[in-house]
């Protein structure tokens, strides 16, 4: 093997701000002599083992160090002088890197719409790295309702074949090379390095390698790790945003959540509580009413047993909660414009026992109610959205002031994926589920 180089980090401070990792094989050394120096003249402490690769021969620097340790000066000039040329180089350095990825990758997903046996594992392309993206090794996939909805048709799907999976977390091993995107001030606030880990949001997660436009990808703070980020992102997310901007919850508002012991309403128990909130929560069993009582949640109505409308009523003295959160849909729907109050909000999360069919809007004169049915991905619609958001989701995971519950964690397999979405679909879960795709040994 040849000698291994490394980018001269101060140029990379300086001009690009790369904050954590950057790894380059030798071929840079050849084309960008100005840029790079022997691998022998950087002290052994500065080494680290190179994420792209297990071998003990590919190594990695911490751009930490700002010693210059090769300098040709007329070129050193030209590159200071001119941003756009070194843009080049640094995107040809990068491609170089990609280069050293499979050409081949596993994924679990379908060939077409149907029950849940359509779901097969996939053998696909490495995506190549669109100059804007993020190109992420995923660890983890976390499962969700939305996955159900993409597999039985009732979500559409451009072409197939088609991973499934919309939420995932891992390693950067690609960076965009878009100068504009370099340039932007948002990208820059992202603080992406190669070897960064990050959880990302898009259809398609559950796959070796996912390519992803690096305003859809969030960068994991110390502490916090890619399996924790992969079951939180999507439905910490969710939550976050809903009881901010869907409905946003004060203190001392009455707040029912269809249904509280799931991965989403353990979320929301916990960050309606923290606002200062009522929480009153539906489930099936006793011992998920345990659960999410420990979780936050006032008052736990079994609706197997009991009649969900009489308790409510009682619960708030005849005049209705100031808000609902429904992940049910058609089976809860009819009953909550029975549990609101004049001028409430019905949030419309979700559909677990199917879509809510359509009804005239006169159905909310009688209340003068509102109803919203939103999405995360609209509230998190701009890069500066989406940093803001994650930025305080994932501070308040790493600090422990939300605790993700994960209730299974099903292997990479088809016949895994599909266990994990009957439990979900079944209602035997208490936490959220995710699906184990090539984690490291240690993180």
């Amino acid at each position: 093997m040849g000698r291994l180089w490394y980018l001269n980090s101060e140029y990379l401070l300086t001009t690009f701000r790369v904050q954590r990792l950057i790894s380059i094989d030798a071929r840079a050394s050849r084309t960008f002599p100005a840029l790079v120096a022997p691998i022998h003249q950087i002290p052994s402490s500065r080494l680290i083992r190179d994420p792209l690769s297990s071998s003990s021969a590919s190594l990695s620097l911490t751009t930490s160090t700002t010693t210059c340790l090769a300098h040709n000066a007329p070129l050193g000039s030209n590159l200071r002088r001119n941003h756009r040329t070194f843009t080049r180089t640094l995107g040809t350095i990068m491609a170089g890197i990609t280069s050293q990825l499979p050409e081949k990758m596993q994924a679990i997903g379908i060939n077409q719409t149907g029950d849940f046996e359509v779901i097969e594992k996939l053998e696909l392309p490495v995506p190549k790295n669109a100059p804007g993206n993020v190109l992420v090794k995923v660890h983890y996939g976390g499962v969700n309702f939305i996955d159900t909805y993409y597999r039985k048709g009732l979500y559409p799907i451009s072409s197939f074949p088609q991973p499934l999976g919309t939420e995932a977390a891992g390693e950067i091993v690609g960076l965009p090379t878009d100068e504009k995107v370099l340039n932007d001030e948002e990208y820059k606030l992202r603080g992406f390095s190669l070897g960064g880990k990050v959880a990302v949001y898009g259809l398609g997660a559950f796959s070796e390698y996912v390519s992803v436009p690096w305003q859809k990808a969030y960068a994991l703070p110390e502490g916090l790790s890619t399996r924790t980020a992969a079951a939180g992102l999507t439905q910490g997310g969710t939550v976050l945003t809903f009881v901010t901007e869907a409905y946003n919850v004060q203190k001392g508002d009455v707040v029912l959540v269809h249904t509280i012991a799931g991965g989403l309403g353990l979320i929301f128990a916990q960050l309606l509580k923290a606002r200062g909130a009522t929480v009153i929560g539906t489930t099936s069993t006793p011992e998920k009413a345990a659960i999410a009582r420990e979780y936050g949640a006032d008052h736990v109505i079994l609706y197997k047993q009991e009649d969900t409308v009489q308790r409510v009523l009682e619960l708030t003295n005849g005049e209705g909660v100031h808000a609902i959160f429904d992940g049910v849909g058609k089976d809860t729907f009819e009953s909550d414009f029975k549990m609101i109050r004049r001028k409430g909000t019905i949030v419309s999360v979700g559909n677990a026992s199917g879509a809510v069919p359509p009804f005239p809007p006169l159905k909310l004169v009688e209340k003068n109610v509102r109803l919203l049915r939103p999405t995360l991905a609209n509230y998190i619609y701009t890069p500066e959205e989406g940093r803001r958001y994650s930025t305080e989701l994932f501070r308040l995971i790493a600090n422990g002031d939300l605790k993700i519950r994960i209730h299974g964690e099903y292997p990479f397999t088809a016949e895994g994926v599909q266990q994990a979405q009957k439990d979900l679909t079944g209602g035997k879960t208490v936490g959220k589920l995710i699906i184990k795709i090539a984690p490291p040994e240690t993180e």
